[in-house]
């Protein structure tokens, strides 16, 4: 069923091919809505965004700050009795292995974007563990097994404690993945499912290579921190319709249509999104490998892995083999913060992201302590040769989501803002869809499959009044715990690495 007070909201399809198209945000969501809009042959498509993507190439090291700008991501079919979003996982998946083929290929040098050759991928499927540190598997892993099974993917899903599991792992060549961090050995809990479907995406390759094929099919860019930086919506003198954006420069750009993608500040340009969404911070640690320790985390021996990703604030971990530079990326989403700031349109506090776009002067390397507690202890336990070999945590972040009170997107058009979509609310988990989800928002731009259940699902809806409905609470503001003004944060000069640290 869709969720509670799901409406979606009326909008005339989008028919005429020479429509001009404005999409906000060069992310997951925009890069992908740019691509199918284009495939279905719109002419007149116009992406802006902030940051200089051509020149950064998605790299959080060289000044990109958005959740989409990352080094990796977990790509994971395992969604419970989300069957529907299991369906939407196997089809990327397909779509993911045919992006690897495409720019692998033998044709048009052309396919291959700046900064990347035919030897990279977009795609490692090497695995995704998700660990447990009760004695039994937890529901939501059992009902994937079970999920995946009816849906024609029997042993996809392999317990590490099942000895005809870890057989077939071997056999399939995802052995090293059933107990990547060698607990079984330490004679310690390694329990948990390996979903032999999902892997790494490389995040910034990835972003690259869909950029590239948004532009080879037509779609025009306007990036730069005044020239594509969207400051209001363009209204008709008689009427409240919208017919375009003025970025920060000054300059007015006139559209049929206007896609809100803008990631983690798309709440506070839409604040009728309060009842929906909220912008908030995943906190992230970095580490530089040495080579012989970068060899043996590699992606081809090591998995990408969630640790007690339903377990509250002392869980919710996740993290990814070291990439061909060595760094190995460990993330804690326990808690997600949030910057509730003051808005001058009507007063009100919302959440936004605290990064060097937006106020340059307040990012530090620091992250709440309770991120830092959690990840240090992980490292600490499950993975000591790190710090046994003198590795410390090199470079942290905050990385800014935007999630809805029940993990579901909002895809949908916004009310009282006649010709403008949203497409937000990833949840931390919609990069996945990167090749895919932009076919199902050109679907509601053009009026078709409306009464999908993911579409229902995506749709308007406001937060229910009853707290066993919500999976995520919102808009709690400055004296809520999760605000980072009332967290105490940590530095990687805070504690160090080291075995036996006092955490």
């Amino acid at each position: 069923m869709p969720p509670r007070g799901s409406t979606r909201q009326g909008a005339p399809p989008l028919e005429d091919k020479n429509a001009s198209i404005i999409i906000v945000g060069a992310g997951v969501f925009g890069l992908s809505t740019a691509i199918h809009l284009a495939r279905r042959g719109f002419k007149n498509i116009t992406v802006f965004d902030k940051q200089p993507y051509h020149e950064s190439r998605y790299s959080y090291f060289k000044g990109c700050d958005a959740a989409s700008a990352d080094m990796n991501k977990i790509f994971r079919s395992a969604y419970g009795g989300q069957t529907e979003y299991q369906a939407l996982s196997l089809d990327a998946f397909d779509e993911w292995q045919s992006w690897n083929a495409e720019l692998g290929s033998g044709g048009d040098d052309a396919v291959v974007p700046a900064g990347m050759t035919r030897k990279d991928k977009v795609f490692i499927n090497n695995g995704n563990l998700s660990l447990t540190e009760k004695p039994v598997i937890p529901e939501f892993e059992m009902a994937t097994v079970k999920n995946m099974r009816d849906a024609g993917y029997p042993d996809s899903q392999l317990v590490t404690s099942d000895e005809r599991h870890i057989e077939i792992a071997n056999a399939r060549g995802f052995g090293f993945a059933i107990d990547p961090f060698g607990r079984r050995s330490r004679g310690q809990s390694h329990l948990g499912v390996l979903d032999t479907t999902g892997g790494t995406i490389l995040a910034d390759k990835a972003c690259s290579f869909a950029l590239h094929k948004a532009e080879r099919l037509g779609v025009k860019t306007v990036f730069g921190v005044r020239s594509g930086l969207f400051e209001s919506f363009l209204r008709t003198s008689e009427s409240e319709k919208v017919v375009g954006i003025r970025t920060v420069d000054g300059k007015s750009h006139r559209a049929d249509r206007v896609i809100m993608a803008c990631g983690g500040w798309t709440p506070s340009l839409l604040p009728s999104l309060d009842s929906v969404c909220e912008a908030t911070a995943g906190s992230v640690v970095m580490m530089k490998l040495p080579p012989a320790l970068a060899a043996k985390y590699s992606a081809d021996k090591f998995p990408s892995w969630q640790y007690k990703m339903r377990d509250g604030a002392e869980g919710g971990l996740y993290g990814f083999p070291a990439t061909a530079d060595g760094y190995m990326k460990i993330g804690y989403r326990g808690t997600k913060y949030t910057n509730p700031q003051t808005q001058k349109v009507d007063g009100v506090e919302r959440s936004v992201p605290v990064t060097r776009y937006t106020r340059p002067e307040t990012v530090t390397d620091q992250i709440p302590a309770q991120a830092m507690k959690v990840i240090k202890r992980f490292v600490d336990d499950f993975l000591p040769e790190l710090p046994a070999n003198g590795v410390e945590i090199s470079t942290t972040r905050l990385c800014w989501y935007t999630d809805s009170w029940d993990n579901h997107f909002v895809i949908d058009h916004v009310p009282d803002h006649e010709n403008v979509l949203v497409a937000t609310a990833g949840s931390g988990h919609a990069f996945k869809y990167l090749p895919s989800i932009g076919g199902w928002i050109a679907d509601i731009v053009e009026g078709k499959g409306l009464d999908r259940q993911l579409v229902k699902s995506w749709g308007w809806r406001t937060r229910p009044d009853r707290k066993e409905e919500v999976i995520n609470e919102l808009m709690e503001g400055s004296g809520g715990n999760r605000a980072l003004q009332r967290t105490k944060m940590s530095s990687p000069r805070d504690l160090k690495l080291v075995r036996g640290a006092n955490l």
